[in-house]
């Protein structure tokens, strides 16, 4: 399904943005660099990449980007990792809520990356791998509601 979409998904230009958690850059690192190839797979014009401080901040930023109208679509990329308190879910939670928040008021699609792993294996099969990459996923997604928003913009 997701060749599908990707080949659905291209784009001929377009401005996209990726909003990415510098904490656990490990993962998040992998993450953004997989999105963009896949947004540059897809011949978008201009990949803006903003890194913030964790996950937390990932939101503020994207409203703002979305905001401005200057992008098609906004990817969203952290990576919490689940530890000894609810402070993990906490966030995860937030950040869901906000990503949801965003896009339904703008217009604008958010592809939520904002990743909360039980542990390590988790986020290296979802960050490095390649049958579940969510960095892949995103930048598709991405490609794919754009073309759907341009779509509806011409019917």
């Amino acid at each position: 399904m997701l060749k599908k979409i990707a080949k659905r998904g291209r784009t001929a230009g377009g401005k996209f943005a990726i909003v990415a958690a510098k904490y656990n850059s490990k993962y998040t690192d992998a993450l953004v660099q997989a999105a963009e190839s896949e947004l540059k797979a897809g011949n978008a014009a201009r990949v803006r990449i903003v890194r913030v401080p964790g996950s937390f901040e990932v939101p503020v930023i994207a409203a703002r980007l979305a905001k401005s109208r200057k992008f098609e679509a906004i990817i969203c990329i952290g990576a919490i990792l689940r530890g000894q308190t609810s402070h993990a879910q906490q966030i995860a939670e937030a950040v869901s809520h906000g990503l949801m928040q965003i896009q339904v008021q703008s217009g604008v699609p958010v592809i939520h990356a904002v990743l909360l792993f039980e542990n390590e294996e988790q986020a290296e099969a979802r960050c490095f791998g390649t049958e579940h990459n969510r960095g892949i996923e995103a930048g598709r997604g991405a490609l794919e509601m754009a073309g759907i928003i341009r779509n509806l913009k011409e019917e």
